[in-house]
């Protein structure tokens, strides 16, 4: 089989990736000289870049974009979620509370686990690429499969602009030099164009969990609403007008419908990451990660629910900041848990009812109910650790809050109005007269709460740099994460990031 495995090896050191992830365990290998005789080997190559997208655990790092740690890290240093330490629990070194504090380095784990999140992910698609160059199609059969495979790579080249800015571009499988930087201009400019390439190959309409056209166009409007914060160039017409390309999605009337377990079938879901426990997906266990030690018991009278383990939660202030009447606000889990089997308040060890409450006394030695839970995605007795929703990556509701925010921003905050208004009514909100960037800023943390994406708003919006909960002032050139140490000792080439 040509897999070029001493390539794979070899350029996979510097990026921090075991070669034993290559293999996925949903899709079969096949081999290129034998490629390309039928659809269906087509679809099973093509599929090992999504399943790339459910992340990975290894000995090194657990690079899960639903949990840990890729989750983690875009929430802690967000004003919207936390991981305080309770007693000897959630301390793993100190890269919570450092993360939390904006006081990161590039030994810290989650920031390791994030790169090879990323460029696990790009690897397998040059991987994919090189495999359909050696097959037995025609060019034409090739480009709609080639454009395909762009956008998922520059899908994770936009998650690596977002968080590390200049870092390597790296898009031939047989290359078996170490690359240097790439400026984060650089960087824009090719997911940009990768995008751009690849749309007019993509599929059109609606086509679930596939990067089809409105995928595309989602990606390029999410890139040019933050083109300031990343490259300081505003961009908001061109923002609105990739967000006008998108058709066939609506709100879902019911807004937890988008975060069922058999959340598929939603109206509003443009691109999702699927899960299947029966098919042996793993990473996507957040629940399990937030909820008390206890909590199986308000799930299930016989308490059959998965472990949990206590951790990340609301940080002070986010679940403040939904008004009661809003639906959206069930989102958070406060107050006084019961037992199904007993209809008591579950008692915790320390003699203490079970109340979730938003106060957290003391950061580094907070007491076990303390922190709001996220209570977005649906919880089912007898379900297993790993969840069978799929994890929802883009949204209808955020297209329609992009344009919002852009009409604000370009002074036109009459045009944002009918979009707020959609996102609102659902919430069972009205909507303000006044519509200026405060309150696109705090609806987007209550439309949005724990969907991974508050640290990108907290940075364009300028509130990232300000003092919060366990917090001070953040200098600016943090709003990019350092390249990890372990990267730059195995890429002698690479620069690290100013100000690290």
């Amino acid at each position: 089989m040509k897999t070029r495995n001493k390539i794979v090896l070899y350029s996979l050191l510097w990026l921090g990736f075991s070669c034993t992830n290559l293999d996925e365990h949903l899709y079969d290998r096949v081999k290129d000289d034998e490629f390309g005789s039928a659809p269906n080997e087509v679809e099973a190559l093509v599929g090992g870049a999504y399943s790339s997208l459910r992340g990975f655990r290894d000995d090194i790092s657990n690079s899960f974009p639903t949990c840990e740690y890729v989750f983690f890290l875009n929430e802690v240093v967000s004003d919207e979620a936390t991981i305080p330490t309770r007693g000897t629990d959630w301390f793993d070194g100190g890269q919570y509370q450092d993360a939390q504090r904006h006081q990161w380095n590039s030994d810290n784990g989650m920031i390791l686990s994030a790169w090879r999140y990323c460029y696990a992910g790009i690897a397998k698609v040059n991987s994919i690429i090189y495999q359909i160059d050696q097959s037995g199609l025609s060019e034409d059969e090739k480009e709609p499969i080639y454009a395909e495979l762009r956008a998922v790579r520059a899908y994770y080249y936009y998650t690596l602009l977002d968080m590390f800015g200049n870092v390597p571009v790296v898009t031939d499988f047989e290359d078996q030099g170490l690359p240097s930087n790439s400026s984060r201009a650089e960087v824009y400019a090719f997911v940009e164009t990768e995008l751009l390439e690849s749309l007019p190959f993509l599929q059109d309409g609606i086509a679930y969990s596939k990067f089809t056209k409105n995928v595309g166009y989602a990606l390029l409007a999410r890139l040019y609403l933050n083109s300031e914060a990343f490259i300081g160039t505003p961009r908001w017409q061109d923002c609105i007008d990739m967000c006008q390309n998108i058709s066939g999605y609506t709100l879902n009337p019911d807004f937890f419908a988008n975060f069922a377990t058999q959340n598929q079938t939603s109206s509003e879901i443009i691109l999702a990451i699927p899960y299947d426990s029966d098919a042996g997906t793993v990473g996507n266990y957040l629940s399990s990660m937030t909820y008390h030690y206890l909590h199986a018991y308000t799930v299930s009278p016989t308490a059959n629910y998965p472990w949990c383990g206590n951790g990340i939660c609301a940080q002070p202030g986010a679940y403040s900041m939904f008004d009661d009447a809003d639906y959206r606000k069930a989102s958070l889990l406060a107050g006084e848990q019961i037992n199904i089997a007993t209809g008591s308040v579950l008692i915790m060890d320390s003699g203490e009812p079970l109340i979730y409450t938003e106060e957290i006394h003391e950061f580094t030695d907070a007491f076990q109910n303390e922190g709001v839970r996220l209570a977005k995605y649906e919880v089912l007795p007898g379900e297993n650790w790993e969840r069978d929703h799929d994890w929802v990556v883009i949204r209808y509701s955020e297209i329609l809050m992009m344009q919002a925010e852009c009409y604000v921003r370009m002074g036109a905050p009459e045009l944002a109005a009918p979009f707020v208004s959609q996102v609102r009514s659902r919430a069972g909100m009205d909507t303000p007269a006044l519509i200026d960037l405060d309150f696109i800023n705090k609806e987007l943390l209550r439309e949005f709460a724990f969907e991974g994406r508050r640290r990108t708003d907290n940075i364009r919006f300028g509130t990232f740099f300000e003092p919060w909960w366990e917090k001070e002032s953040t200098p600016e050139y943090r709003a990019l994460f350092p390249i990890p140490t372990s990267v730059l000792s195995a890429n002698t080439n690479l620069t690290q990031n100013p100000g690290y």
